[in-house]
């Protein structure tokens, strides 16, 4: 073999890790080798360190916010319990007030033992529209359908389907007559009107 070839491929050769590269710095002492290990060691605790004094400090803030999200919810609960005892005692304070002039009227007539039966109708009819005064007051409204009106079964109760007669140009499923009126409080069914309903013919 040339010395040409040899040249060749001495130079095509992978240098061996084991041996000292001549271009690479001299290899630290083992003593240096250390402390520089011991140095990576100690900046890799600290920021081990740091990071979970970071998270048990953002930990605490979550839990502080979560405590204190806990009491608001409770004291806002408490708060609305409390307002909706309120008004449940002043809707029924407000109602038994309205009551009281109702009341009056009536004791005024029992103290009339000589009235006439004029007076004892004016009275009544007196008392009576006090009553309907302190209902409407109290937003409740009587549910009396007109004759020939179209039958609610929301609102109103059949209590007979009757057939028209031929003659008759009312329309099947109304109202032919009522029987006793119903009534709402704020839109709510308090009590049905009792109706009697036409049938199909």
């Amino acid at each position: 073999m040339s010395d040409e070839n040899q040249t060749e491929m001495s130079d095509n050769t992978p240098a061996d890790p084991a041996r000292p590269n001549p271009a690479a710095p001299l290899d630290m002492s083992p003593e240096e080798r250390e402390a520089a290990q011991a140095a990576n060691e100690a900046d890799l605790l600290d920021q081990l360190q740091a990071d979970l004094a970071a998270m048990q400090a953002k930990n605490a803030e979550l839990a502080e916010q979560f405590l204190r999200a806990q009491a608001d919810m409770q004291n806002t609960r408490r708060r609305a319990e409390d307002e909706m005892s309120k008004a449940r005692k002043f809707a029924v304070e407000s109602f038994a007030e309205s009551l009281l002039p109702v009341v009056d009227s009536l004791e005024a007539s029992f103290a009339h033992k000589d009235a006439t039966p004029e007076q004892v109708r004016e009275g009544a009819e007196v008392t009576y529209r006090q009553l309907k005064s302190a209902l409407e007051r109290n937003k409740v409204i009587e549910v009396n359908p007109a004759v020939g009106e179209k039958f609610d079964p929301h609102r109103h109760q059949a209590i007979s389907v009757v057939p028209l007669p031929p003659e008759s140009t009312q329309e099947a499923n109304t109202v032919v007559s009522v029987l006793q009126k119903g009534y709402l409080i704020a839109d709510r069914v308090l009590r049905p009107a009792l109706v009697i309903v036409s049938a199909a013919q």
